[in-house]
């Protein structure tokens, strides 16, 4: 078994990083982030860390460069530090939607920056609901990609409705299908076309949604074109009520303007990405913590227990 736990924080959600720390009974460890006039971020790890088993928590979330950059100073910090093993924990995994390419001379994104990560000193990442699964494969290092369906899944448990669960697009669908399955509802996608990124036109239901609660299921929600769209599309179907539930709530752009125009009475999102003044305002959006379930993670990574056991 590797030295002591120890959690760090960086700036990108301390909130949840104490979250984490009150399930596990433990409290962050002290860490210096400041930046220079010019901009440079400066890193301190304020105690010893020789031989102890340090997780980082730091999601890579807007502004998604300068919180990668602060990750990767604490991780390096801590391998020069001598920890005797360093786990990222990164619950919203940024540049995640560039997995592959999709038009000729560009690079593959997410590759590049978990081979970053790993040249930083990471040697275990920990992760919520990756936009493709398959990047587990771009490192080098174990890495434990939770789903936080079981967070999401209990509030609506909590309803005593007739779901049909959506998936807003055909590669949604395995997940749709694994929360159809479990609250024993039905299925339902919806066809869409992309016309340009970040904006794409629903066109049908394939699938029964009458006098139904819909529920429509993604990864994240970004500009929430694509969500407000299925929105419209599922209420024109003849649904009686509409909701979304996705785990990282990007909401960049227009996102906030649409959710509050759109049909959805409730968005359930989780706190891998925190909620600003002005999204946290937001009526229809209901905000559950997965601190609970990485907490679980943490402690069995560290005590070499196993951490399929939170799969669903």
């Amino acid at each position: 078994m590797h030295g002591e736990l120890k959690i760090i924080s960086g700036s990108a959600s301390p909130k949840l990083a104490e979250a984490i720390c009150e399930h596990l009974g433990t409290k962050p460890s002290p860490v210096l982030r400041e930046r220079f006039s010019d901009g440079e971020i400066r890193i301190e790890i304020g105690e010893n860390v020789r031989g102890d088993d340090v997780f980082v928590v730091q999601p890579t979330c807007s502004p998604v460069n300068y919180h990668l950059m602060e990750l990767c100073l604490m991780l390096d910090a801590l391998k020069r530090a001598s920890a005797s093993r360093v786990t990222a924990v990164v619950p919203y995994f940024g540049y995640a939607r560039q997995d592959r390419k999709v038009v000729p001379r560009a690079p593959i994104s997410a590759k590049l920056v978990a081979d970053i990560m790993s040249a930083a000193g990471m040697q275990r990442l920990v992760t919520c609901d990756l936009h493709a699964g398959q990047i587990q494969g771009f490192f080098d290092c174990p890495v434990d990609n939770l789903f936080a369906a079981p967070v999401l899944l209990e509030h609506l448990r909590d309803r005593d409705d007739d779901f049909v669960i959506i998936s807003p697009d055909a590669g949604g669908v395995e997940r749709a299908r694994a929360y159809a399955k479990r609250l024993g509802a039905s299925l339902a996608i919806v066809d869409k076309r992309r016309d340009a990124p970040n904006q794409a036109k629903a066109m049908h239901i394939i699938g029964d949604v009458k006098d139904k609660v819909a529920v429509v299921i993604d990864d994240m929600i970004d500009t929430a074109g694509t969500m407000c769209a299925a929105a419209n599309v599922i209420m024109d179907n003849g649904a009686k009520d509409v909701m979304a539930c996705a785990t990282h709530a990007v909401l960049s752009g227009p996102a906030i303007h649409r959710l509050e125009e759109s049909a959805f009475s409730e968005v359930i999102v989780t706190d891998t990405i925190p909620l600003n003044d002005e999204k946290g305002c937001c009526k229809k959006i209901k905000q559950r913590s997965v601190a609970s379930l990485l907490a679980k993670a943490i402690n069995n990574v560290h005590t070499e227990s196993s951490v399929s056991v939170l799969f669903i």
